[in-house]
């Protein structure tokens, strides 16, 4: 009896916490179901009305897409996407050098490719911006891309899940003639399948939830990224609250949909490079 009664209040506890942190999100849903004027009618004093979505309304998802939202998801998307392509490409063959090859000054490159990601994206927007400037890439998918590719924590799994691979078969198949880029093709890559998601989740959520650098690259329309389409809903004398909330319910759930399949194995990867430091 008291087993079942401490397991009934430690899944109480559960749901309890749970709720706190599911509450606000449902409100948001509620809201971007909601017209306009009807967002914080029942919130001052609060009323359970304010999280059912009365009257349902679905105009700010009509106006958002209207205003060109699905252009954004699509640069979004497509920026990220390819981030994540180019990105696994350049970091993994990094991390491979960094755990497997041998060469001067090694250690203290890697610890200042580690440094990198402590500094804040604030900090290099300036150079960075001039530097695309001068290669004529802004207002481009380049600019959003490119600079994004190299990536401090990436290189950092990478390199700590290699590093946990017997170094003996890399010897072995240069003895056999192999070229480092056939070992780290043939080898390494099969045995990395949950760092490799690991990273590009890690790529893929740092490019969609990206703002002030696509907010700096670019300047036309076509070219907004979802981040910055939502502070758009902000007008000068009026914030669009139910359009903000649609937005935000959007740009939550693709990530989302894509995290929760994966995340087994992005634990995995990020669990098994953290074994040897």
């Amino acid at each position: 009896m008291i087993s079942r009664l401490s397991t009934f209040l430690r899944h109480g506890g559960y749901l309890f916490v749970g709720s706190i942190f599911l509450l606000p999100l449902w409100w948001a849903l509620s809201s971007s179901l909601k017209p306009l004027a009807e967002v914080f009618h029942d919130t001052s004093p609060f009323h359970a009305r304010a999280l059912l979505p009365v009257p349902f309304d679905l105009q700010a998802y009509a106006e958002i897409f209207r205003k060109g939202f699905g252009q954004a998801i699509w640069n979004s998307f497509l920026v990220a996407f390819l981030s994540v392509t180019a990105g696994l490409a350049v970091n993994g063959c990094a991390g491979f050098a960094f755990a497997v090859l041998s060469f001067p000054g090694k250690n203290v490159l890697f610890a200042l490719t580690v440094l990198t990601f402590l500094v804040p994206s604030e900090a290099i927007a300036v150079p960075l911006y001039t530097v695309v400037r001068n290669l004529g890439w802004l207002d481009t998918y380049a600019a959003l891309i490119v600079p994004g590719l190299a990536n401090g924590i990436t290189i950092f799994l990478f390199r700590q899940f290699f590093a946990q691979i017997p170094r003996e078969l890399a010897e072995a198949a240069r003895v056999d003639g192999a070229s480092w880029m056939t070992i780290l093709w043939r080898i390494y890559v099969p045995l990395c399948k949950p760092v490799i998601i690991s990273a590009g989740l890690l790529i893929f959520l740092f490019q969609w939830e990206s703002f002030l650098w696509p907010l700096i690259a670019t300047r036309s329309e076509s070219m907004r990224v979802v981040q910055v389409a939502l502070a758009g809903f902000e007008q000068q004398h009026q914030t669009l609250w139910n359009e903000v909330f649609a937005g935000s319910v959007i740009s939550s759930a693709i990530p989302l949909l894509i995290l929760l399949p994966l995340q087994r194995y992005y634990i995995q990867g990020v669990v098994g490079a953290s074994i040897k430091g």
